[in-house]
């Protein structure tokens, strides 16, 4: 038994995930995933950063279901959902964003939260219309709920995509780039909502390119590259290490003393 799995079974409360030696690869070739495994305890803010290729999306798409491993098991709060689907897993309290806005392009802001909190969340029409109203508020869009999805500016289109996730309930929230295209005060200001739904008590995993904007919000980090993990814990120590500072910011590692005798 690994670690990550002593930590499942032997804890008084499992993390909220645990992620089990998982392999992941496309058609036969090279691995995409090789080995990975994590755990993250209840109220964690986890930022996931990598070189393009590193297999962070693919990562999420095995997490949240989209995917199935070649091997490895997916936990969710002590339960191996490996096997379920993703419809499945939003039923147990996963949910995540994409890259690529998902919202129903003809449908209000609202609609477009209400399927979520109606089918992710199973709840009944009276419960659904208040617990909408509620992630209206909480990310910003209480002026903006009769609003197409279609018509809305990047900015809000990034929003609502986290309030739809953010409506179907979820224990643990997939935040793949959702700062991407944003200028730097949006980015932070996408942040400072993610803060504080991770406050409210939701487990928020977040990949992201825009690394100072997921460092300054995150409370530990994992690098990956070429599959695996590089490195894992606090962001500003973990950015620091000479591995991530030169296989991925492309910096050579600092050397004490001269070069030269």
């Amino acid at each position: 038994m690994n670690l990550v799995q002593e930590q499942t079974v032997g804890a008084v409360q499992p993390p909220v995930l645990a992620v089990v030696g998982i392999e992941k690869s496309y058609g036969g070739g090279p691995r995409v995933l090789s080995g990975v495994e994590f755990a993250v305890p209840k109220g964690e803010l986890l930022g996931v950063i990598g070189p393009n290729g590193s297999g962070k999306t693919t990562l999420f798409g095995v997490v949240s279901g989209q995917l199935r491993p070649d091997a490895g098991s997916v936990l969710v709060d002590g339960e191996d959902v490996t096997r379920l689907s993703a419809a499945q897993r939003a039923c147990k309290g996963v949910g995540r964003t994409f890259q690529v806005p998902q919202s129903f392009q003809r449908m209000s802001v609202y609609e477009n939260l209400l399927v979520g909190a109606r089918f992710a969340a199973g709840l009944g029409a009276r419960a659904a219309e208040q617990y909408v109203l509620q992630v209206l508020k909480q990310t910003g869009f209480a002026n903006k709920a009769d609003m197409l999805a279609g018509n809305l500016p990047l900015l809000d289109r990034k929003r609502l995509e986290l309030a739809r996730a953010l409506a179907t309930r979820p224990k643990l929230l997939l935040l793949d780039e959702i700062a991407g295209g944003l200028t730097d005060d949006e980015a932070h200001e996408i942040a400072a909502t993610v803060a504080e739904i991770n406050k409210s008590g939701v487990t928020v995993i977040w990949i992201e390119h825009l690394v100072h904007v997921l460092t300054s919000t995150a409370r530990s980090l994992i690098v990956l590259g070429e599959g695996r993990i590089l490195a894992q814990g606090e962001p500003g120590q973990t950015m620091a290490t000479p591995t991530v500072r030169q296989l991925y910011l492309g910096m050579e590692p600092e050397i004490d003393g001269p070069l030269c005798p």
